[in-house]
């Protein structure tokens, strides 16, 4: 079925989802969820799984008619540790030293849910993982960096689209998941829901 046979909600208020949204120049509506999140699982791809689902069917109830809900969850981890966004600039400054010169994972969860006008709902629940370089940082970089206030609202505490692009070394996968929204798997998955 053609997307405009539907409202699209985008279940987050993340300005980079929404940047993301705009510029493959879809109409979307922002209703951010904002229930508590529950976390039972432990493995990373889970754990954005079940945190995006959960955002997705808080908007979904709240919702009427032919709906398609966007959830979406990122976690950074590095050697098996998840970070989330940090509490303070300090932890942000042991977090960002933590991975400083290694390699770190970025996974986003994304569920689709579909609500058709009859009242049918189609669902898929999905992880991106990509792997980020990061080159080695003195002190004085992370001091900088920190300083900024730019990684005190982002899971790992840094931005890629940001002011810490200059520490990264390379990628390996979608950049658009390190960014917070893989574009190219959301669309793919919502097309096999049977929307266009």
């Amino acid at each position: 079925m053609a997307c405009n046979m539907y409202r699209i909600i985008l279940a987050s208020a993340s300005p980079r989802r929404r940047e993301i949204m705009n510029q493959i120049g879809i109409r979307f509506e922002v209703i951010p969820s904002v229930g508590d999140e529950v976390i039972t699982k432990t493995e990373p791809d889970k754990v954005v799984c079940e945190l995006s689902a959960q955002k997705a069917a808080e908007i979904l109830e709240k919702a009427e008619g032919a709906v398609v809900v966007l959830g979406a969850d990122t976690i950074v981890a590095h050697n098996g540790r998840i970070l989330g966004k940090p509490v303070d600039a300090e932890d942000a400054k042991r977090m960002i030293a933590s991975y400083a010169g290694d390699t770190h994972e970025v996974f986003t969860g994304v569920t689709v849910l579909v609500r058709d006008a009859d009242g049918t709902v189609k669902k898929s629940s999905f992880a991106v993982r990509t792997g980020v370089r990061v080159r080695a940082m003195s002190d004085a970089e992370i001091d900088w960096y920190v300083a900024t206030k730019e990684p005190l609202d982002k899971a790992g505490a840094y931005g890629i689209q940001g002011k810490f692009a200059p520490f990264i070394d390379g990628i390996d996968g979608d950049y658009y998941n390190v960014v917070g929204f893989p574009i190219a798997a959301v669309i793919s998955e919502t097309r096999a829901l049977g929307v266009d």
